[in-house]
C-alpha cells in the first residue's frame, strides 16, 4: 500500500515545488502531478513526487483523515512504521505548537 502525504504548496518553479508538511518543508517534483499546481494549493506527495492536486472542496476532509491515521497509530494498537515515520516528521517540524506553519493550520 502507498501513502500519499498531504501538504501545502509554498513555492513553485518549473519542475519542482516547495511543500510544507505540518511545518516540515521539502522540495518535491511536479512531473507526475495530475494538473498544474500553484502556491496555496494542497497536494498529495508520494516519495518526492506530487501525484495529485487536492481539490479545494476536499482539503479539509483529506487533512482530517490524515490526522486520524496518525492519531490511530500513536500508542494505541499495533505499531505502524509508516505512521511512526510520518509522526516523526510532524514532530520534527513543530506540529502542535501555536503559530506553526503548514497544512493543518492554513487555509485552502
Amino acid at each position: 500500500m502507498c501513502l500519499g502525504v498531504p501538504g501545502l504548496v509554498v513555492e513553485v518553479d518549473e519542475l519542482t515545488a516547495l511543500v510544507d508538511f505540518w511545518g516540515v518543508r521539502r522540495r518535491v517534483r511536479l512531473d507526475l502531478a495530475d494538473e498544474p499546481v500553484v502556491v496555496g494549493d494542497y497536494v498529495l506527495n508520494h516519495v518526492g513526487f506530487v501525484i495529485r492536486r487536492i481539490p479545494s472542496a476536499d482539503v479539509q476532509t483529506t487533512l482530517s483523515m490524515y490526522e486520524e491515521l496518525v492519531k490511530a497509530n500513536t500508542g494505541r494498537g499495533p505499531a505502524d512504521l509508516m505512521a511512526a515515520d510520518v509522526l516523526g516528521e510532524i514532530e520534527a517540524g513543530g506540529a502542535g505548537r501555536p503559530g506553526r506553519s503548514g497544512a493543518l493550520g492554513g487555509a485552502a
